[in-house]
């Protein structure tokens, strides 16, 4: 007979609906919010996670963190859980969490919330097996949601400072009235040569500039997609009205530029920066003489 009841509640579990299993479970979970919480925050610490941060700001987040967790299972929606997430990241990046630490932080919340379903369960195998069957797919989705919202505000934020990192190595320097200088270092790469395109364009417009000096000295080689990109732009700057002297082309440039078949004769090239500033002032009506030869 007590095989035959348990037979008949097992029968009645596996009936149970998904959502009426996670409405017992979301309960339980706000029944003992304060002791879970607290629990989790314990072991963040211990586990060396979130060190940027103080004890009562890792506090202050795992509360929100457990409540958003809690939303998330309740409704079964992640759309205001990932705008927390996005909001989060947001202000914890620029303390210095890293993605293992907000990975670990949720892992820990989710092993803290299963332990506790075992110690609920701990005499009701079967009712615990469908608990956890039910807690365990949208416990691993919030995980994703969180790492993957944290992801990409940090993918974010790499893409601006590799941006403003760009701005500040492409300067486009005014020398003097009409003559522009843009020193190249690094690499380049096809997005930084689009960029270079663009501020240099700019400036020429901005400055009425009607030569200008590109020294690319410290760059090591490019390949032949960034070359025909540096010959567009040259004639970009022509029909601006702005002549271009390239200079500071190593053998390795000069030899890719002669292999892309560039009309060597459309390009005005000098050995260094010296010759092509000095060819520039001549073009724009400049004399330099020493001053005694002045005097």
């Amino acid at each position: 007979m007590a095989e035959v009841q348990e037979e008949y509640a097992a029968v009645v579990l596996q009936a149970e609906p998904t959502s009426v299993l996670l409405r017992e479970l979301v309960a339980h979970l706000r029944q003992n919010r304060t002791q879970l919480r607290e629990e989790w925050a314990r072991r963040i610490t211990e586990a060396q996670l979130l060190t940027a941060m103080s004890k009562d700001e890792i506090f202050a987040e795992a509360t929100s963190v457990y409540d958003n967790y809690v939303e998330a299972l309740e409704t079964e929606t992640f759309e205001a859980l990932q705008a927390y997430a996005r909001n989060l990241s947001e202000r914890i990046i620029p303390r210095g969490v890293e993605t293992h630490e907000v990975v670990g932080i949720v892992l820990l919340l989710r092993d803290v919330l299963a332990r506790s379903l075992f110690a609920k369960y701990r005499s009701d195998h079967t009712k615990l097996n469908r608990i956890l069957d039910a807690y365990e797919p949208a416990a691993n989705r919030i995980a994703n949601t969180v790492a993957v919202g944290f992801v990409q505000e940090r993918e974010r934020v790499i893409r601006q400072q590799q941006e403003a990192i760009r701005e500040l190595s492409t300067p486009v320097l005014q020398v003097r009235e009409r003559l522009l200088i843009l020193p190249i270092i690094g690499v380049i790469d096809p997005q930084r040569a689009r960029q270079l395109t663009e501020q240099l364009l700019h400036g020429i417009r901005a400055n009425r500039a009607k030569v200008v000096v590109i020294d690319i000295t410290g760059v090591a080689a490019m390949d032949a997609t960034v070359a025909n990109h540096l010959v567009q732009t040259v004639e970009a700057s022509r029909l601006l009205g702005a002549t271009v002297i390239v200079t500071g082309l190593s053998p390795e440039i000069a030899q890719t530029l002669v292999n892309i078949g560039v009309d060597l004769g459309k390009m005005n090239t000098v050995g260094d920066l010296q010759g092509g500033i000095e060819q520039a002032e001549r073009l724009l009506g400049y004399k330099v003489v020493p001053i005694v030869e002045a005097s």
